[in-house]
Formats: C-alpha cells, sequence, structure tokens
C-alpha cells in the first residue's frame, strides 16, 4: 500500500526575524490585492541628481512604476520627460519608448540633445482619451517597452491605478504628462512632478543656452517635496541643481 500523506502545520516565523515577518506580511497582502505586494519593495531607480534623488526613497526615479509630471509650460514638462525617458532608455537596452498623444510632435533633434535616441521611439496616434489609456497599459505591460510618455487628460483613479500595476509588470516607466491645475487631486502615481521654464543665464541673440527648469517635487511615496531651479548640461549628460527654487518662484502649492 502506498504511504498516506501526512498534512503538517506551517510554522510561524520566529517573531524576532524581522524578514520573515515581512516577507510573511507581503504574502498576506499579495493575497488580499495583488496590486500592493510590491509596495515597500526595494525597487531599481534612475539616477536624477544627487539633489533630487535625496528627496526620493529610491535614491532615483523608481523604475516599474507611473509619474505624474505637471506642466506648468508644456514646452519645459516635455523637456523634463525627455530627459527622464533618455535615462529609463539607457537603464533598460534594448527596450522601445511609446511616445503616445493626440497628434505626436516629436523633434529629432532636440531629443537627441537630451540624450533621447530616436531609434527606438515609437510614436502612437490617439485621437481619443479612451485610446490613449489603452495604449499606455498595453505599452507598460510589454517586457519590449522601456518607458511610455502619454500625453493628455487627467485619468480616473481607477484607470491611474491599472497603469501603475501595469507598470509593475513591465518593469518600465510610465509618465502621465498632464495640465497643471489648481487641484491636481489624489493620484496613483509613485511620484508628482511641475515644471516651469527657466531661461538659460547664457541665453543670447544666437544661442538659446542649456535647457533649464524650475522642478518642484509635489509628492513622493515615502519621500520629501523640495523645489529647484535645474538646467540640462549637454556636454556632461547631466542634470545639474543650480540653487533651491525661492518660495513661489515653482508655484509650488499642496499636492
Amino acid at each position: 500500500m502506498p504511504p498516506q500523506a501526512t498534512l503538517t502545520q506551517p510554522t510561524e516565523p520566529d517573531p524576532t526575524d524581522r524578514a520573515a515577518l515581512l516577507a510573511g506580511l507581503r504574502a498576506r497582502i499579495a493575497r488580499l490585492d495583488p496590486g500592493l505586494a510590491s509596495f515597500g519593495a526595494p525597487r531599481a531607480a534612475l539616477p536624477l541628481s544627487p539633489e533630487l534623488d535625496a528627496h526620493l526613497p529610491w535614491n532615483g526615479l523608481p523604475l516599474a512604476g507611473l509619474h505624474e509630471v505637471l506642466s506648468a509650460e508644456p514646452g519645459a514638462a516635455m523637456g523634463f520627460s525627455a530627459l527622464l525617458l533618455a535615462r529609463a532608455q539607457a537603464a533598460l537596452p534594448g527596450r522601445s519608448v511609446l511616445w503616445i498623444a493626440p497628434e505626436p510632435d516629436a523633434y529629432p533633434a532636440g531629443l537627441a540633445r537630451l540624450g533621447l535616441s530616436a531609434a527606438s521611439l515609437i510614436l502612437v496616434r490617439t485621437p481619443r482619451p479612451a485610446d490613449a489609456l489603452w495604449a499606455a497599459e498595453e505599452g507598460l505591460r510589454c517586457p519590449a517597452i522601456g518607458a511610455v510618455l502619454t500625453f493628455g487628460e487627467t485619468p480616473d483613479l481607477t484607470a491611474a491605478r491599472r497603469l501603475q500595476l501595469a507598470a509593475e509588470t513591465g518593469g518600465g516607466i510610465g509618465l502621465l504628462l498632464r495640465p497643471d491645475d489648481e487641484s491636481p487631486g489624489p493620484t496613483a502615481a509613485l511620484t508628482r512632478w511641475r515644471l516651469s521654464a527657466r531661461p538659460s543665464p547664457e541665453a543670447g541673440p544666437h544661442h538659446l543656452g542649456e535647457p533649464g527648469w524650475e522642478i518642484a517635487l509635489l509628492r513622493a511615496r515615502g519621500g520629501r517635496p523640495g523645489a529647484w531651479v535645474g538646467e540640462w548640461d549637454a556636454a556632461r549628460g547631466e542634470l545639474r541643481m543650480l540653487a533651491p527654487a525661492q518660495a513661489g518662484a515653482a508655484k509650488r502649492r499642496r499636492a
């Protein structure tokens, strides 16, 4: 006769073993809500600058996540977003970048100046907001896509959560480039930024100078808000913080 199977009671983790307790807690959370299973877990991150990274608990912009960029001025927000896409492109070689908009308008020479190669850039035209959200979610879930930039209206909280879960599945980053307003409201994104343009001090009649921004970090899970004056150094490929922004200079409001 075949031996009878015996059932053994799982042993409880040692109450002094913090790692085991955390692992057990994450397993319980995963059973309740799979979307929360990765909350608090270590994330790979894209370095931005020492000043910005110090305000982010991941020591950089986390991959496998959704991020909001509020556009106080469209050109400034687009430039900063292109810089973030370039960082993702470098960190995830071989993956493509989706640029989703009602009328995609990407200038390859300008993007190259910010480090973003047009060779792996895919432009997606989405006249309807629902099409944009569908394309963004599908792109974020795909392991061949390293980053997705979506222009348009603010998605509701349910749609934003779906995008966050899709980013966790695919491992890349999702950027929501949306208009600035007085009350951004709640968000499922890991970070929320506000960008406005800052003229370069080197600009002149025959030289535009380096791209410059007033950068405000409005929200980061477990991080600290802050505001800075930044400039892109194309020769070094670095984002430099020139100084903290003056109070009100970046039109900071509570997120």
